[in-house]
């Protein structure tokens, strides 16, 4: 009977805890390879084209053993409307493509990016926020993405992988983590902190994104590069919270007030929230999904440039 139970418990271990494992926002391998076959654990695989990042033949090619695959460009994870590209979908549509991943609201989800290049990073924490916007907060990010766990030497599958079995994901939206264009005109309005994501030539009206109309800023923003704390190693891009804690210090930031991260479509802006939210500590912190282009729709709105200063979306049509 001794051996029995000995042996059940063996088992039991080997399958891994059936519970909620609450990860820090950011991982590494080390952690992810102690959990691999751990219950309600998913690896999800978000590789597409951006940085070169791949898709579905280059994980059936390699991946993580036991992840899934839902390209972040081409799954549905964002969408255009009204002309203005790059929005959550609506809550349904979300959960009926969580669901399908195989994912339910007990799951822990590792959200795992190409780790070839900072714009990818991007991937990886726009979905991580959206896991966030729907009431999910069990979701973390590897850092460095599939590139660091290959170049670390851990274990790697292949082959054709078969599609989960679909299940029921409800959601819950957390609008506080959603800024819309009318509540960051309020914003504006109230003198509450706005951080563009971009990198400084977008921040200074020097380049223009084809999603906005004109080049420049939101007024009275300030700029925290989406790269700037995104270091290479080995071919592998990792987000280093040291330098980026600092750098947000250097903004002097109020932590408690409320903040809205942008960029041009919020794709980088979802880098900028999560490194503001997730890593620096900002506890009001939200993302302006529409951003520069749906901030730029309006002819009457104000566009600040590093060498015209503020002007008005019109103005700078003409």
């Amino acid at each position: 009977m001794k051996r029995t139970l000995l042996l059940a418990a063996g088992t039991l271990a080997l399958a891994g805890p059936a519970h909620a494992l609450h990860p820090s926002p950011l991982i590494d391998a080390g952690w992810l390879e102690e959990q691999l076959g751990s219950d309600d654990l998913v690896v999800l695989d978000v590789r597409s084209a951006i940085d070169d990042g791949g898709d579905r033949a280059s994980f059936e090619s390699a991946r993580i053993p036991g992840s899934r695959y839902s390209s972040y460009t081409d799954a549905g994870w964002r969408e255009s409307r009204n002309g203005v590209a790059g929005l959550l979908p609506d809550v349904e549509t979300l959960e009926s493509l969580i669901g399908g991943l195989g994912i339910d609201n007990d799951d822990t989800v590792v959200v795992v990016a190409a780790g070839t290049g900072p714009t990818d990073f991007g991937s990886a924490a726009r979905i991580y926020w959206t896991f966030k916007v729907l009431g999910h907060d069990e979701v973390t990010i590897l850092n460095g993405g599939f590139a660091g766990w290959e170049q670390q030497g851990f274990e790697i599958a292949s082959g054709t992988a078969s599609d989960p079995e679909t299940v029921n994901f409800s959601a819950t939206l957390q609008e506080h983590l959603l800024a819309t264009t009318e509540e960051v005109e309020a914003a504006r309005n109230a003198d509450e902190q706005l951080v563009d994501a971009r990198p400084p030539a977008f921040y200074r009206g020097e380049a223009q994104s084809p999603a906005a109309r004109v080049p420049g800023t939101i007024p009275d923003s300030v700029n925290l590069p989406h790269d700037g704390s995104l270091e290479e190693r080995d071919g592998a891009y990792y987000l280093q919270p040291d330098s980026l804690k600092a750098r947000i210090d250097e903004l002097g930031l109020d932590h408690e007030a409320p903040t809205v991260a942008f960029c041009n479509t919020g794709h980088w802006a979802a880098s900028g929230w999560f490194q503001l939210s997730e890593i620096g500590g900002q506890e009001n912190a939200s993302m302006y999904d529409g951003s520069m282009a749906a901030w730029t729709r309006d002819d009457e709105r104000p566009i600040q440039l590093a060498d015209r200063g503020t002007v008005s979306v019109g103005e700078l049509i003409e």
